[in-house]
């Protein structure tokens, strides 16, 4: 069902109706002679300028690529809130496989039309897209991060994203079992890919056991030829029923927690880097009425974001590793607030970003 304009209309009740709605803006971008089709997507300027990687990815549809977008571009609100940037939320989606639609021509193409919105969003790196990139989307638009330290950037965002989920963990283990190391605990990372490599080098630092799963064999064999001791499941309906498994680590796409995988899973803590990792609303409950607690996933995976922001001032790695190190503090804040309220963690989350943004706004 289309309504006049031709748009989904169930994509154009999310946007203008629903609660997952509310977006300032949200623009169509198309160049025909390079194959682009994106959709730039700005949640809130409340903060200041959005701020949001840009997703690569081959779309079923046109409409699934413009919800990826909103619900993305929503979630980035929340998590830059949390992180306590002075950034709203925002993501663009590039609708393609990466592998054969990219193209010089394409990222530039792309970068014209990020430029045209005069810095209420400015982009980085996400699924698909990388250091690389984002040096070429900047030859042609200035509010570009995630570039290389060649160019003035900061480079590859998911070490600390990486970090940021493992000091999620450690909260996660100190309000669950009153101590946050994680050794000797079994932990598996769903996605090994930029974020989810970089994990296991933390968890087996600590001394964890690690199991790992992913689509992509060549991201696997990578991970086992640096780490031979990490076991590996045959993929994730396998990896969340693993006994033993006291924390799982969603790292790949979206969607991972729902109505078929939270009955099964044998962990007691989720805590992860993707991104949207609730099925639907209501996830949460489900998660808590079976005792398992939930790190929420913004919450936790904002050392990317912490990263990139301070590109824009001068980047200092250190002083970016300390900002993430305080994802420790936040998520056990998160918890505090949770169990004060009688409310499941996400809920938590939810309230208190939601509570900045509106201070911002009156402000």
């Amino acid at each position: 069902m289309t309504d006049v304009s031709g748009a989904p209309a169930d994509v154009l009740h999310t946007l203008f109706h629903s609660d997952q709605g509310g977006h300032e803006q949200v623009v169509l971008c198309q160049d025909r002679s390079s194959g682009l089709k994106a959709v730039i997507a700005i949640h809130s300027t409340a903060l200041g300028p959005a701020l949001g990687g840009t997703r690569f990815y081959p779309y079923a549809s046109e409409a699934e690529a413009v919800a990826d977008a909103l619900n993305l571009a929503r979630g980035m609100s929340y998590k830059n809130a949390m992180a306590g940037l002075d950034h709203g939320g925002g993501k663009a989606v590039i609708i393609g496989d990466p592998e054969t639609l990219k193209s010089e021509e394409l990222l530039l193409a792309y970068g014209r039309f990020v430029a045209s919105l005069g810095g209420r969003y400015v982009t980085a790196c996400d699924v698909g897209t990388y250091v690389v990139d984002m040096d070429v989307v900047a030859r042609e638009c200035r509010w570009t991060t995630g570039r290389s330290p060649e160019n003035g950037g900061a480079g590859d965002s998911s070490v600390l994203t990486a970090y940021g989920v493992f000091q999620g963990m450690r909260a996660s283990a100190q309000h669950l079992w009153g101590d946050p190391s994680l050794r000797d605990r079994t932990v598996g990372v769903a996605g090994v890919g930029k974020v989810g490599h970089h994990l296991v080098g933390h968890l087996l630092g600590e001394g964890a056991r690690v199991v790992i799963t992913d689509v992509r064999d060549e991201s696997v064999r990578r991970t086992v030829a640096e780490h031979p001791s990490v076991a590996v499941a045959a993929d994730t309906e396998a990896l969340i029923r693993v006994d033993g498994l006291d924390i799982y680590a969603p790292c790949a796409l979206g969607g991972a927690l729902g109505d078929d995988s939270v009955p099964v899973l044998t962990a007691t803590i989720v805590c992860g880097a993707a991104n949207n990792q609730l099925a639907h609303p209501g996830v949460e409950k489900d998660l808590a009425d079976r005792g398992i607690l939930y790190a929420p996933d913004y919450v936790v995976n904002a050392g990317g974001v912490i990263q990139v922001a301070d590109e824009l001032h001068g980047f200092d790695f250190d002083r970016c590793k300390a900002k993430a190190a305080k994802i420790f503090d936040t998520t056990l804040a998160i918890f505090a607030r949770a169990k004060e309220d009688g409310i499941p963690p996400a809920a938590a989350a939810d309230r208190i970003a939601e509570q900045r943004m509106a201070e911002a706004r009156r402000g």
